[in-house]
């Protein structure tokens, strides 16, 4: 009995320290691809629970590059290390947040966290629809799969303390829509370069995140992912 027990505890703890390192920035670049793997793996086994005849053999690799966290016409998810993040957004993180510390914080609660689940959200979407959406709906579709599939699995806190740290940082998004355009028709007409700011594709990021955060309306994962399926 001791033994078994002694076993499960150490599983847990093992469990435990993936889970809790995540949301926070990783600086062991080992670690955070096995973290990834693992948070990947969940996710795709909570869809084939849903749709046992999925399939998704793209990697979760390390890849650090000005778009950050990705999911990559090669079906791969592409993930950073902060230690290698160019100079120019590391200082965007800083000046957002007033301090590199913070900046620090603020990319490991979103780039070493709430970000995987959304990028897997765009291959999912790929592999049902045939076709990788990059548009201002696309991003939406991404950012509530990532909510609720975080919702799913119980990181309420994380969440709740990626959503305190932006509303915090709200005043510093500037809109860059136009007066004559929707957000959606801004960012979908101008996707590329908006990827290329990063004050431009912060502001419709994480403007999403608020919105979606403060969707009452929204269904639990498992449902949101069947309605999709079925979709006309």
């Amino acid at each position: 009995m001791k033994k078994t027990t002694t076993l499960l505890f150490l599983m847990a703890a093992l469990y435990g320290t993936a889970q809790n390192q995540w949301f926070q920035t990783y600086t062991d670049s080992t670690a955070l691809v096995k973290d990834a793997n693992e948070i990947s793996d969940n996710f795709i086994d909570d869809i084939k629970k849903i749709k046992p005849d999925f399939q998704f053999n793209g990697k979760t690799l390390l890849d650090t590059s000005p778009f950050l966290i990705y999911y990559g016409f090669d079906k791969n998810i592409h993930l950073p290390l902060w230690q290698q993040v160019l100079p120019e957004l590391k200082n965007f993180f800083t000046e957002m947040t007033g301090n590199k510390d913070e900046g620090e914080k603020m990319f490991g609660l979103f780039f070493n966290g709430f970000y995987l689940p959304h990028e897997l959200g765009h291959a999912f979407k790929d592999v049902i629809d045939g076709n990788l959406e990059q548009s201002y709906k696309g991003e939406y579709f991404a950012n509530t799969m990532a909510m609720l599939w975080w919702r799913k699995h119980g990181n309420q806190k994380d969440l709740e303390q990626c959503y305190n740290f932006i509303k915090k940082l709200e005043s510093k998004l500037q809109n860059p829509v136009p007066e004559g355009k929707t957000k959606e028709e801004f960012f979908t007409e101008h996707y590329d370069e908006a990827t290329q700011n990063p004050y431009t594709y912060g502001y419709m990021q994480f403007k999403q995140f608020i919105e979606i955060y403060e969707d009452q309306t929204l269904p639990d994962f498992d449902t949101f992912v069947v309605q999709y399926i079925k979709k006309p």
